[in-house]
This record gives structure tokens, C-alpha cells and sequence, in this order.
């Protein structure tokens, strides 16, 4: 009776110390789980707001540049044990996209307490941030009443976790903690294009700048369309989500309402911004990629024109078109800002690209692959009239090459002519 009963004891024991370790394991799992669901499984956000104040005791503080804080998001994939551990800590883990996760106190260090505002949009505001590393970012953070949503927030971390192109913004981390919903850029230190469109403190826009910025936005487009796998579809084409860094070079940003072409293409409330929105869709709510080539071409007529499509921009173009087969109405939409600086020809080109573009019937635009093209050839027919310029300059005030060998020592007129027709004589793919 003696040897059951301790065999019953020592069973029991083992049972409890069992069923304790059990326990702390499912305890753990649930929060490691939690903490790596915490960007957008939850449909529940925390009410806690962002703490801005004025300088002051709270002012900010001159950050590193030398090594990596204990804190920072920067964590070598090599100490992979000590990364899945900090799961069960307050930690920064590298999410299923790839993008890291910052924390909120690293941000609120970088942006100094969340005071260094550069702007405010639909998502809600967005702050210039210096982080310990040296590196200047932009932080945009989920207004706890914005219309978008965790669903965008989550969109973009997943999207930008997989595109990568010069033409797109990259996202460099973002931040789910304390309530709280952060997105981090590559920081874009000229602004959107609508500030140097509409702005009245910017300066005017070249018209070669203009063109670029139309190629470069066409390239971004072109890669979302037909480099990405699956197809993305922007959603959301407009001057204020295209950013231009330091050197002017133009990217495609806020893929709050992208979706990838395999999903259903079917929504059930319109989403978008008024005046770049295609007609189709708006008929139909089924988005294709020619809805973002509608905002494109949309986008080509607020270059050329200056104007903003939510202030009768189409009508404004329609008008124009009445006369465009005589090449005189595009002319008359240019921005008057421009003072009539750009090459008339150049202009007519890209109007017409824009017109195919804002077809009211989708199947009849044209793709981004071949709008690219179109541009491309433009921007290169502009390289050769130049270096071609600078040729005939160089030849004009050698005059004595010019005498001793006037057949083969020089470019002459002809040449450039024949130079351009050759850049000119690409078919255009429509």
C-alpha cells in the first residue's frame, strides 16, 4: 500500500510540474504570436495619441552617428536564436515582409518627440526623423482617425516589402506599438511635385524637368504593372503621392490603396482621389491597369497645364482637343509659369500621349510598357538636338578646320537632321 501510494504522489507531482511548464510555454507562444500579428491581425487600435510638443524640456536632442543603439531595429540576422528570443520582449523583429520593425521610443527619439512635422496627408502626419545611425527618414503615422485604416497601413508593409525599384519609394521600416501605426521612408528632401506645381514658394518647373519626372513616373508604373509578381495596381495616381529627391528624380509613393492584379479587381466602394479617377471604373468599381494609365495621362495634362484636375483640368483639356489635329490647341493649355519655354513639338507629343491616355473606353489606351517607350524616345530626340547644338557651335568657331577640311572632319546640319530622324523614326506603339 506503502510503494502505490508513493508511486501516486510521485505521479501526481510529475503531472503539476508538467502542466506549469506547459502552461508557460502556451503563455509565451501566445505572446511571441501576438507580438509578430500586432501590424494589422488585431481589429482593435489603442486610443493613446502622439505626445507633440513645443521645445522645451522635451525639446531635441543631438543623436549618433556612430554604432547601432542596443535598440535600434538594426539587428544581425547571423544571432538568429537572440532575434527569435527578443520575440518574447519589447524588441524590433524583422516582420514576414522583410521590412524591420522600429520602436516607438527609437522614433520619437528621431523625430524629437514627434515635433519636426513636414506635412499631412489622408494617412495622417508625417515627420522628418534623423535616426541613430546617421540615416534621415520621413515617418508617417496612422491618424487614430484616419479613413484608410490598419488595411492600408498593412497593404503598403507587404506590397514594399517585395518592390524594389529606383522609381518607387522604399520603405525602410515601420512601427505597430503602443497604439500606435508608423510608416518609415527613404526621406525625399524636394517634395511632392504638387508642391512645386501649385506652390508658391517653389520654383517653376523646367519643361525638361517636366518630361523627366513624366518618365520616371511611367517607369514606376511600368515596373508595378509588368516587372512585379503578381501585377500591382496603384490605385492612387496623383501629384501629391509623386516625390522627388535631390536630384529632382521623381518616385511613385503611398500604396495605401494597391492592389495586386490577382486579387478580385471588384470593390465595393469607390477609392481614389476625385479628378484622376477613371470613368470605368467608376461605372463598372472593377480596376484594371488601365485605371492607373487614366491617371497618368491625368498627371502628363497637370504638367503641361499647371492646373489642378479638381478644378476642371479635363474640361480644360477637352477644349483644347478641338483643335489638337491642327497642332494649335495643346499649346494654348500650356503653364503659363513655363512663359513659353518649351519645345512646341515636345509639348504636342506629350499631349497626344496624354489624350490616348484619358480614353474613356480602357481597352483603347495605351500600357505603361508603351507609354515609356513614346516618352523614352522623346527624352533621347531632346539629347541629340542638344549634343548636336554643341557640335555645330564647336564647328561654327573653328574656322580653320573648317577650311582645311571641310567633307569629313565635322558634323554638319545634315548629319544632325539625319541623326534625328534616325531617334525620331521608332514606330510609336499605338
Amino acid at each position: 500500500m506503502k510503494l502505490e501510494s508513493s508511486g501516486l504522489i510521485i505521479g501526481l507531482s510529475a503531472g503539476v510540474v508538467i502542466g506549469v511548464l506547459l502552461a508557460i510555454l502556451a503563455l509565451f507562444c501566445v505572446r511571441y504570436l501576438r507580438k509578430r500579428s500586432q501590424i494589422g491581425s488585431s481589429n482593435s487600435r489603442g486610443a493613446a495619441t502622439l505626445p507633440i510638443r513645443a521645445n522645451g524640456a522635451d525639446s531635441c536632442t543631438i543623436l549618433s552617428d556612430s554604432a547601432i543603439d542596443p535598440e535600434s531595429p538594426v539587428k544581425s540576422r547571423k544571432n538568429g536564436i537572440n532575434l527569435w528570443l527578443d520575440g518574447f520582449r519589447r524588441s524590433n523583429v524583422v516582420s514576414v515582409s522583410g521590412i524591420p520593425e522600429y520602436s516607438y521610443k527609437d522614433l520619437q527619439k528621431a523625430t524629437c518627440n514627434f515635433t519636426t512635422l513636414i506635412g499631412k496627408g489622408a494617412f495622417g502626419p508625417v515627420y522628418k526623423a534623423q535616426m541613430s545611425t546617421g540615416e534621415v527618414v520621413a515617418v508617417k503615422v496612422l491618424a487614430t482617425d484616419s479613413k484608410q485604416g490598419e488595411k492600408e497601413f498593412q497593404t503598403e508593409v507587404m506590397l514594399l516589402g517585395r518592390l524594389h525599384h529606383r522609381n518607387l519609394v522604399n520603405l525602410v521600416g515601420y512601427c505597430a506599438e503602443k497604439g500606435q501605426h508608423m510608416l518609415i521612408y527613404v526621406y525625399m528632401s524636394k517634395g511632392s511635385l504638387a508642391s512645386h506645381l501649385y506652390g508658391e514658394n517653389t520654383e517653376t518647373l523646367s519643361w525638361e524637368l517636366r518630361i523627366h519626372v513624366s518618365l520616371d513616373v511611367a517607369r514606376g508604373l511600368e515596373y508595378l504593372h509588368d516587372g512585379a509578381v503578381p501585377p500591382v495596381i496603384h490605385r492612387d495616381i496623383k501629384s501629391s503621392n509623386i516625390l522627388l529627391d535631390q536630384s529632382m528624380r521623381a518616385r511613385v509613393a503611398d500604396f495605401g490603396l494597391s492592389r495586386e492584379e490577382m486579387v478580385d479587381k471588384h470593390a465595393t466602394d469607390i477609392r481614389g482621389t476625385f479628378g484622376y479617377l477613371d470613368p470605368e471604373y467608376i461605372s463598372t468599381r472593377a480596376f484594371t491597369k488601365k485605371s492607373d494609365v487614366y491617371s497618368f495621362g491625368v498627371l502628363l495634362f497637370e504638367l503641361i497645364a499647371g492646373r489642378n484636375p479638381q478644378h476642371g483640368l479635363m474640361e480644360y483639356v477637352n477644349l483644347a482637343a478641338m483643335d489638337a489635329e491642327a497642332n494649335v490647341g495643346w499649346g494654348e493649355i500650356a503653364d503659363s509659369r513655363l512663359a513659353g519655354q518649351f519645345d512646341a513639338e515636345e509639348l504636342n507629343e506629350v499631349a497626344s500621349i496624354a489624350y490616348k491616355c484619358v480614353d474613356q473606353v480602357a481597352r483603347r489606351r495605351p500600357s505603361m510598357r508603351d507609354t515609356v517607350q513614346v516618352l523614352s524616345r522623346i527624352v533621347k530626340l531632346r539629347h541629340s538636338k542638344r549634343h548636336c547644338r554643341q557640335k555645330n557651335l564647336s564647328a561654327a568657331t573653328d574656322e580653320v578646320t573648317l577650311d582645311v577640311d571641310q567633307s569629313g572632319n565635322r558634323t554638319s546640319t545634315t548629319d544632325c537632321h539625319r541623326r534625328e530622324e534616325s531617334v525620331g523614326s521608332v514606330a510609336e506603339p499605338y
